[in-house]
C-alpha cells in the first residue's frame, strides 16, 4: 500500500531522514516511534505529498507520488498533529467542503457524517463554527473527514493527543476496522502503550534513521515497548 524506499530529506545541513525504507501493506496499523526531532513528522509529511524531498521514492498502491502527486492523494487520508481548520467555516460546511474536494456523493456524505459524527459525539456542534471548537472537536472533526472519502491509506500524527478516553476507544476501533476492510495505517505516536497492543507493526525511528522495525513480537520480544524504546535511546546517548 505505501512504500517508502531510501527517502533522506535535508533542511540546509541537517539531514532530518536519512536513507529511511518502509513498507506498509494493506491491512496493516504500522506504529511510527521516536523522541521529538526524530524525523517522524517530515517522514509523514513527505508520505503524503506536502515536502519534497531530496532522495528516494515513495508508491502509494503502485503509483509514485512525485509522477502522479493527485492520483496518490486521492487515495490517501493525513491528519496532522494540529489540525489546522478553516475557523471561518462551520463544522458541516468545512465537511461537506472535503466531501466536494474527493468527489463523494450527496447520498454517500449526508450518510457518512451522519454515522461518523453520531460516533464521536459531534453530530450537536456540526453548526457550529469551528474556531469556537476545542482542540479534541477539531480532532475529532478532523478524523471525520479524514474517513469520509473511505481512502486506502490514513496517515496520521499523534492522532490521540487531545482526544477524550471515549473518543480514542472509538478511533482505535474505527483504525481496527478500516484495515479489517483492506485499508492501511500509518501513524506516529508518543502513547506507547497503545501502540504496543494496536499496531500489527512499528517502526523506531533515530536521528532520521530506521533503528529497528518488523511486526510488534519481532521488535520488542519479551519486553514491553516502552521497555525497548528506552533502551535503544540509551544507547544513542
Amino acid at each position: 500500500m505505501l512504500n517508502i524506499s531510501h527517502l533522506t530529506k535535508r533542511y540546509g545541513d541537517k539531514l532530518a531522514v536519512d536513507d529511511l525504507s518502509i513498507h506498509i501493506a494493506p491491512g496493516e496499523i504500522y506504529g511510527f516511534i521516536g523522541h521529538n526531532g526524530a524525523g517522524k513528522t517530515t517522514t509523514l509529511k513527505a508520505a503524503v505529498g506536502i515536502l519534497q524531498y531530496d532522495s528516494g521514492t515513495i508508491t502509494i498502491d503502485g503509483t509514485d507520488l512525485q509522477a502522479d502527486p493527485l492520483g496518490c492523494k486521492a487515495m490517501l487520508a493525513y491528519i496532522p498533529d494540529n489540525p489546522d481548520l478553516y475557523d471561518f467555516m462551520t463544522g458541516i460546511k468545512y465537511l461537506l467542503f472535503i466531501a466536494d474536494i474527493f468527489g463523494v456523493s450527496a447520498k454517500d456524505r449526508n450518510d457518512r457524517i451522519r454515522e461518523l459524527a453520531d460516533q464521536l459525539g459531534l453530530t450537536d456542534d456540526l453548526a457550529q463554527p469551528i474556531s469556537a471548537y476545542s482542540h479534541g472537536m477539531k480532532q475529532k472533526l478532523a478524523i471525520i473527514s479524514a474517513w469520509l472519502h473511505q481512502p486506502r491509506l490514513i496517515i496520521m500524527d499523534e492522532p490521540f493527543v487531545g482526544l477524550d478516553p471515549k473518543a480514542s476507544h472509538l478511533l482505535k476501533q474505527m483504525m481496527r476496522e478500516h484495515c479489517d476492510q483492506g485499508g492501511a495505517i500509518f501513524f506516529s505516536t508518543h502513547v506507547l502503550e497503545v501502540a504496543e497492543k494496536l499496531c500489527d507493526k512499528v517502526a523506531i525511528i533515530q536521528h532520521g534513521r530506521l533503528i529497528r522495525s518488523g511486526t510488534m513480537e519481532d521488535v520488542k520480544g519479551d519486553d514491553s515497548l516502552e521497555e525497548v524504546f528506552l533502551e535503544l535511546e540509551g544507547e544513542s546517548c
